[in-house]
């Protein structure tokens, strides 16, 4: 396992977090999702929505104790800019905190999704496009838990 980008999100993940960040439209947002349980990264990259990854039995998203999904808006999201001394572009959000994360139940988690959905308020899982996979090895216990974000971004367009 390791960390990728979904085929149908290739070259789009910076216009994607641009778009949150211009609040285009209005109640889209980028949203975290852990996995459990994820597919090869081959296989999971092949899914062009939420709700189909999430339906084949080799995908579980998390559900410990105090998991919710986290949504990151314009007021927190800031769109890439290119990078002129390197020649690339980044995109980048803030690390994330997961309070009291288990203690009744628990979870050993292996991804962390980064998805597109462009309407917080009225779309389902069908609307949610994933767009980058990172691997999350952890186990939860009760504690905070910490998704630290590279300190160059989650995506990197070169």
């Amino acid at each position: 396992m390791a960390n990728g980008v979904f085929n149908n999100a290739k070259g789009k993940v910076n216009e994607y977090v641009a778009r949150v960040a211009g609040n285009d439209p209005g109640d889209s947002a980028l949203v975290i999702v852990l996995l459990q349980l994820a597919e090869a990264d081959a296989t999971l990259e092949d899914y062009d929505d939420l709700s189909t990854l999430l339906s084949q039995s080799g995908n579980t998203e998390a559900n410990f104790t105090n998991y919710a999904r986290i949504e990151l808006t314009d007021s927190v999201i800031s769109a890439p800019s290119p990078d002129d001394t390197n020649n690339v572009q980044n995109a980048d959000i803030p690390d994330q905190t997961y309070s009291s994360a288990g203690g009744t139940t628990d979870n050993d988690l292996v991804k962390l999704l980064v998805c597109y959905d462009p309407d917080t308020t009225g779309g389902d899982d069908t609307a949610i496009v994933p767009l980058t996979h990172h691997d999350f090895v952890v186990s939860t216990d009760g504690n905070n838990l910490q998704a630290t974000i590279n300190s160059s971004g989650f995506f990197q367009a070169a």
